[in-house]
């Protein structure tokens, strides 16, 4: 005759792992999950632009920002064509380049400022040729720097010149290394 069932052993050692079975059918949709924290503002880590003018311009003010009516590159607007100016979000070693066509007969004084300061200049005398000039350099900006350029007058009149075919007048910038990088 059958017996009364017994106590329950210990528990075995485990065996070798099986294969895997087959993908079962899909379930029910789950219900829409609570909201998560809000994440962290999205930061860009590239800057660039290069904007040029097409109209000639002659200083009779001491200073004259020099605004720029064509837009080539200008990632993130970080550039703005209305001031002139480019505003740094992204802080980093920067590289600037400006370029001009000087005007016969007028002297030509730039500078290129960061912030309130001049950092560069780009001067030509006055002569009866123009000339391409050019100045570049790099600098190590922190978040909300200006870099713009001014016109400057000294005793003669100050001009650059364009047309509205070409353009002879370009102003570029990029990030080269942002601060977040090691």
């Amino acid at each position: 005759e059958k017996g009364d069932r017994g106590e329950r052993g210990p528990q075995g050692k485990l065996g070798k792992t099986g294969a895997a079975g087959g993908k079962g059918q899909v379930g029910l949709k789950g219900k829409k999950g609570s909201p998560g924290s809000p994440g962290e503002r999205y930061k860009t880590t590239y800057a660039a632009f290069s904007v040029g003018r097409r109209k000639p311009l002659h200083s009779n003010d001491y200073y004259q920002t020099l605004v720029f009516d064509t837009e080539y590159v200008n990632l993130y607007s970080h550039f703005n064509m209305f001031m002139g100016k480019f505003y740094c979000y992204v802080p980093g070693i920067y590289f600037f380049s400006l370029n001009v066509h000087t005007w016969n007969q007028k002297e030509t004084y730039l500078h290129i400022m960061r912030n309130g300061a001049e950092v560069a200049i780009l001067y030509a005398q006055a002569s009866d040729r123009s000339i391409m000039q050019s100045q570049s350099l790099m600098l190590d900006l922190q978040d909300q720097d200006e870099v713009w350029v001014r016109l400057f007058k000294g005793e003669r009149e100050n001009a650059i010149f364009s047309d509205d075919y070409d353009t002879y007048i370009t102003f570029s910038g990029y990030l080269i290394k942002p601060s977040s990088e090691p």
